[in-house]
């Protein structure tokens, strides 16, 4: 099984979506004076992409208000509030998701405006979508679809409110996939490392703060016990000393995960804490790694992705010496559920 990163095939496989950056901007300035609300709404790891999106439109914007739904919960919930005025973002990596289909099925007919992102045109949510993104055959499509989803919402924020990162926020995202390679990379002896030390470990706990909470959830969830069966718990650090951190022990498993957002000071408490009370902590800190080419004001919104890509590598290594490649599934795709 060859773990070895392949930095030309990940940075290529961004192309499509590099391309298309630019249009999710200029819809997203064009859609602006149409739009008081934006509802997000996926699955997995493009739910928890949305997560970072929410936090940064709450964080910027003066009057945009923004939900972020599980598609079952949306359906379920029904909101009155689908008007007009209202966008929806739908997102998918295969396009096939059952429930985000069926969302995008129930939005047909009814006078919001909607958004789809997937990696193929071919697939049931592009069709189903008045407008529709894809990002295309790449490896990175959680990373691939955020940079899109961001563009589009940076240029409602441009064109409504007049943000102005917007110009910085477009450059950065076209800088962002080499960054994510350069992060791989830098990471590579560190993730090797961490995984032998820590390669009979069945238990893990991640804790990060805002958008950094992309990270916790989707390396913990979507690949450690999504793809390893490992026992992986994410925690958010504003909730971390209201129960779980009494879990706490010069055993315990931590992966603390610290951005460069407003939120920073939690994770710094975090920190502090593990420094006197646990030993066997991994700490990566956005700070740590160059972003070259991302504007300074945008690296805290890129940072949760630049994060992903280093502990990717030491999933990598984990699955070796698990021997269970990352595709090993044992119900997804292959039972009913």
């Amino acid at each position: 099984m060859s773990i070895a990163f392949d930095r030309t095939r990940v940075y290529e496989g961004f192309a499509q979506t590099r391309a298309a950056v630019p249009e999710a901007y200029a819809l997203g300035r064009r859609l602006a004076p149409q739009i008081d609300r934006i509802y997000l709404v996926a699955c997995g790891s493009a739910n928890r992409a949305m997560l970072g999106i929410k936090y940064w439109l709450e964080h910027y914007s003066l009057g945009i208000e923004v939900r972020r739904y599980f598609p079952a919960e949306f359906m379920a919930i029904n909101p009155p509030r689908l008007d007009e005025r209202t966008l929806v973002l739908l997102a998918s990596k295969s396009g096939t998701t059952p429930e985000t289909v069926a969302a995008a099925a129930t939005l047909m007919g009814k006078p919001c405006k909607v958004v789809a992102f997937s990696q193929y045109a071919d697939k049931p949510l592009a069709a189903a979508a008045p407008e529709s993104f894809v990002v295309g055959d790449t490896s990175e499509s959680f990373a691939a679809m955020f940079m899109l989803m961001q563009a589009l919402v940076g240029g409602i924020m441009s064109a409504k409110e007049g943000w102005p990162l917007g110009d910085k926020l477009i450059a950065s995202l076209d800088a962002l996939p080499a960054a994510i390679c350069d992060a791989a990379e830098q990471n590579e002896e560190r993730a090797a490392a961490d995984a032998h030390l820590y390669a009979k470990e069945r238990n893990f706990y991640h804790v990060a703060s805002g958008p950094g909470f992309t990270t916790a959830y989707v390396f913990g969830v979507c690949i450690l016990m999504e793809m390893l069966w490992l026992h992986s718990y994410p925690i958010e650090a504003a909730e971390f000393f209201h129960g779980p951190f009494e879990i706490i022990d010069r055993e315990t498993p931590l992966i603390l995960i610290t951005g460069e957002d407003p939120s920073r000071p939690l994770m710094e408490r975090v920190s502090s804490f593990c420094d006197i009370y646990a030993e066997r902590v991994m700490k990566y800190d956005s700070r740590d790694f160059a972003m070259a080419g991302v504007a300074p004001e945008i690296r805290p919104i890129v940072a949760p992705y630049i994060l992903q890509s280093a502990l990717k590598r030491m999933a990598a290594h984990l699955s070796v010496l698990h021997n269970q490649p990352l595709s090993t599934r044992r119900y997804m795709w292959k039972v009913a559920y």
